[in-house]
């Protein structure tokens, strides 16, 4: 990579909290490059406290044309966008900001796309199966709607807030025809296991799923990208499963969030 810094170059960032683990900075100012862009992505650690704050700063900031949203903002972010896509709306979370021409930011939400990207690129396709899904929160809801849209038969939601997973299911069932339901950490019967939880960030998390009950011929997909390969994908690879990880998760929607940030994408 050979960056060019001048004060020309345009600016986007990563906001999350912690940050540490993100991949995305190297890639996206990368394929910046390679589009011929004279552009970059930092790294940025904002704590939820400071999030409205920082927001306020951002949109002042001349150069300053987009924003990458991590965890745990997504949803507090969609709040800061004057418009957003539907599928970001449907969700209310974004992963994704650019400014609009008159200063304020639309939002997007690609997470769902990677993942099931991920999982097709593994010759998994998501139609008519049973799937699993841990995790209710942005991404977790991003990648619901997507398996939701993707067609599978059933979608088993399992999330320590038991409101927070009801709200995701009556909401998905209004789309999509009462293939929600409650899940439990069971993966019994299920084609498709999906961590969207941090689980398996720290040392010593528990896994997201008994994972002695997993199937070899389940998918096991997680959004983690550190550890690279994070528990529980090893256990469902020590299974025979097929997986996919975070890091193949975000290689699938890299394109989509660099579209999107240069008004490639089909909502510009």
């Amino acid at each position: 990579m050979n960056i060019n810094l001048t004060g020309a170059t345009r600016l986007n960032v990563i906001v999350g909290d912690p940050i540490s683990q993100v991949r995305s900075p190297g890639g996206v100012t990368q394929a910046f490059l390679d589009r011929g862009q004279d552009a970059i992505l930092a790294p940025v650690q904002v704590a939820s406290v400071d999030l409205s704050d920082f927001i306020k700063v951002a949109t002042r900031l001349k150069n300053l044309d987009g924003i990458i949203v991590t965890v745990p903002h997504k949803f507090a972010c969609h709040a800061h966008c004057a418009s957003a896509t539907d599928r970001a709306d449907f969700i209310s979370a974004v992963n994704i900001m650019r400014r609009r021409p008159d200063g304020e930011w639309h939002g997007e939400m690609v997470d769902g796309l990677g993942f099931v990207g991920a999982a097709v690129a593994q010759g998994v396709q998501p139609q008519s199966k049973r799937a699993l899904l841990i995790g209710a929160g942005g991404a977790g809801s991003a990648i619901a709607l997507a398996l939701i849209d993707a067609g599978v038969a059933e979608l088993a939601i399992h999330d320590a807030d038991a409101a927070r997973r009801d709200m995701l299911i009556e909401r998905l069932n209004r789309r999509g025809n009462g293939r929600a339901t409650v899940g439990f950490t069971d993966p019994t019967g299920f084609d498709m296991i999906c961590n969207a939880t941090p689980a398996g960030m720290r040392e010593g998390d528990a896994l997201p799923v008994d994972v002695s009950k997993l199937s070899p011929y389940s998918y096991c997909g997680c959004v983690i990208t550190k550890p690279a390969i994070s528990p529980f994908i090893a256990a469902a690879r020590a299974k025979g499963c097929v997986t996919g990880t975070g890091t193949e998760m975000y290689e699938s929607l890299q394109g989509k969030m660099v579209d999107f940030l240069l008004f490639a994408d089909k909502d510009a």
